[in-house]
């Protein structure tokens, strides 16, 4: 999956959920992906929560094949900031 399409993936849930927090998915040398209220970018920007992981487990995260919490728990999810943001995310993922 591109980072256009996993970005589309995430503009639409955004819209749906009035999620108002920032946070910035760092994907390494994939790129980053930053949520701003309802922006959705791929330009690199400071926000509240962090969260670095590959970009094939963000692509298994979106579609559902990995567990979010198992994922922290093994270290393929780095959270830095403020961890309730993160906590949040179910809203838009």
């Amino acid at each position: 999956m591109s980072l256009d399409a996993i970005v589309g993936k995430i503009r639409e849930g955004v819209a749906e959920s009035g999620f108002d927090k920032s946070v910035k998915f760092d994907l390494g040398s994939d790129g980053v992906i930053v949520v701003d209220g309802q922006t959705v970018s791929t330009q690199d920007a400071d926000a509240d929560c962090t969260i670095t992981i590959s970009k094939g487990d963000f692509e298994d995260l979106i579609a559902g094949e990995l567990n979010p919490t198992m994922a922290f728990m093994s270290g393929k999810i780095k959270v830095a900031g403020d961890m309730s943001i993160a906590m949040q995310l179910s809203q838009i993922i």
